[in-house]
């Protein structure tokens, strides 16, 4: 895990660090967006309050995605820049690192950071996402993808099955190599394109993607990539903020968001053998 006091040092966001001068320049009026705020609020004088304190006390312009009680007795929870660390409630200690629980098996930190993927995606409209979706989606999943992704281009591959097995998928924009990149005019262009789902296949398959510059949603979507905890792409996220593990293939993802929505609602699980829905193979975008 990386560690924490750099990205604190970096300020806003790691976008704004990755952000050379002027160098995004002609790829798009949303390339450079302006800092935003973080979502966690407290009330004045409170323990929440003295945790952000204490964060903005090693920068100022820290965003402080979330804070609340946390699992460990005398600390609070908050997440900064995609990643989960505790502050003790006198705001003096900070600790950083997954918190597990040995004796239910389970990271407890995800629960908080699960949120804040929750709250952060629901900040993008459906108008700038590029959807691949089954008449009647039994899932959906938000994927923060990139053109040059290996990965990326094996997942939409099989985009058609990912459908016929009931899984909407909503891409979202992450070029890793950065706002200054070449990867990142390319997505540019994607989202600038009168049929993006069109324009993100063609690139996605190696083929050139005419070049179109607009205002779009790129740079914003990659700032929020890196505070929701992306570290590689694709990034799998479902609608409850929770993260899968990197590329899955569709069966597989299927049986595991299954597996979830039957976890968190036992008493409306389907009942075993049920039938897969059978949308047909053609994938719709928009």
């Amino acid at each position: 895990m990386k560690s924490l006091l750099p990205l604190l040092l970096c300020a806003v966001s790691l976008t704004a660090c990755a952000q050379a001068p002027d160098s995004a320049a002609g790829v798009g009026t949303a390339a450079a967006p302006a800092p935003s705020q973080g979502l966690a609020t407290a009330a004045e004088g409170s323990v929440d309050e003295r945790a952000i304190q204490a964060l903005q006390s090693i920068n100022p312009r820290i965003e402080v995605d979330h804070v609340g009680p946390a699992p460990l007795p005398g600390f609070r929870e908050a997440v900064v820049g995609g990643q989960v660390v505790y502050i003790s409630d006198d705001g003096r200690y900070l600790l950083q690192g997954a918190l597990y629980d040995v004796v239910e098996k389970k990271d407890l930190s995800q629960a908080g950071m699960a949120e804040v993927r929750r709250r952060l995606l629901a900040t993008i409209p459906a108008s700038e996402r590029i959807v691949f979706a089954p008449e009647n989606p039994v899932h959906t999943v938000s994927v923060f993808t990139d053109v040059e992704c290996g990965y990326c281009q094996k997942l939409h591959q099989d985009i058609a099955e990912y459908n016929r097995l009931g899984i909407a998928i909503e891409y979202l924009a992450f070029p890793r190599m950065g706002p200054a990149s070449e990867d990142f005019a390319k997505m540019v262009s994607v989202w600038c394109a009168a049929d993006r789902g069109a324009a993100l296949t063609a690139a996605k398959e190696g083929r050139k993607v005419q070049s179109a510059n607009c205002t779009n949603p790129v740079a914003r979507h990659y700032d929020i990539g890196r505070r929701v905890g992306l570290t590689g792409t694709p990034m799998i996220v479902t609608a409850a903020g929770v993260q899968m593990p990197g590329y899955m293939p569709p069966a597989d993802l299927r049986a595991a968001l299954d597996e979830l929505a039957a976890d968190a609602a036992p008493a409306e699980a389907a009942p075993a053998g049920a039938a897969v829905p059978q949308a047909d193979g053609a994938a719709g975008s928009r």
